[in-house]
């Protein structure tokens, strides 16, 4: 059994967020078909802009086919830069005015206030309007936070090891600490990524999550099924973002083929989507 910080064991017990796109309730289906090469992040405020990519509309071929965003896999660099430009035109914002990290499933969260590569971090966060952050996953989840009273953002990138470490909650505090934000102000999305219908983990991944919260179904012996998207939303919720606040996308990205790159369903060898988010 692994127990959240209260103490209650959350293994098989599923519990469900707000829907897609920044609306939706419990109970509703998750993100519809992507408009195109991207689905729109509503965050709730028209000043804060924030994008999800498909594998749709791009140049790339074979397993990369056909909007990779992810340099070093094997694609031509090329086909990359053309993929992004055109990413960046279909979410509506200069591809010159992007922010990124060298991504290690760690919780640090950088602050930047310029385009460009910002170190080695899996997160982000700004307040300066036209600073588009930006993160790579396929299997992984992107957690994007807005806070629309003191115009700030942070985006993350979260596999196991960084829920497990709870990079979410850390996003919060960077948020907190750096501009001033209030948890409860904050609005969250949660991207696509591998579902607990897809993830099989063993015993060390479990037993790396210690008492961080999160969401379990059961497995095989020695094993569980981890849902990263509930366990994000669960932890930010924890880290004091109201529930009505934190939407999730619930498509599990093995499931879509023909939507979204997979890095466990395609062994390896396939595409990243982008997540971008920004301050108008």
């Amino acid at each position: 059994m692994v127990a959240g910080r209260s103490g209650r064991s959350t293994r098989g017990a599923v519990s469900r967020g707000p829907g897609s796109l920044g609306h939706g309730r419990a109970g509703q289906p998750g993100w519809p078909a992507p408009d195109g090469a991207r689905w729109p992040v509503d965050l709730g405020d028209g000043g804060i802009a924030g994008a999800f990519s498909s594998r749709l509309g791009g140049c790339s071929t074979g397993p990369f086919a056909s909007l990779n965003l992810g340099f070093g896999v094997g694609d031509e660099p090329r086909a990359v830069e053309e993929n992004a430009r055109r990413f960046a035109a279909a979410a509506g914002f200069p591809s010159g005015g992007v922010a990124t990290v060298g991504q290690v499933h760690g919780v640090a969260v950088l602050p930047v206030t310029g385009p460009g590569a910002a170190g080695t971090a899996d997160g982000l966060c700004t307040d300066v309007p036209g600073v588009v952050l930006a993160i790579g996953v396929a299997d992984c989840a992107a957690l994007f936070l807005a806070d629309p009273v003191r115009r700030a953002v942070a985006l993350c990138h979260a596999g196991w090891r960084g829920t497990a470490g709870g990079i979410g909650p850390a996003a919060v505090e960077q948020l907190a600490l750096r501009f001033g934000s209030r948890p409860a102000d904050i609005r969250a999305c949660v991207s696509p990524c591998i579902g607990a219908c897809c993830y099989e983990v063993d015993m060390p991944v479990i037993e790396a999550f210690g008492e961080r919260a999160a969401v379990w179904l059961p497995a095989r012996p020695g094993h569980a099924r981890l849902d990263i998207a509930q366990s994000n939303r669960l932890q930010l919720e924890r880290a004091g973002v109201p529930a009505a606040r934190i939407a999730v996308a619930g498509l599990c990205t093995a499931c879509h083929p023909e939507w979204l790159f997979s890095h466990r369903r395609d062994h390896g060898r396939t595409g990243r989507m982008r997540a971008a988010l920004w301050l108008r």
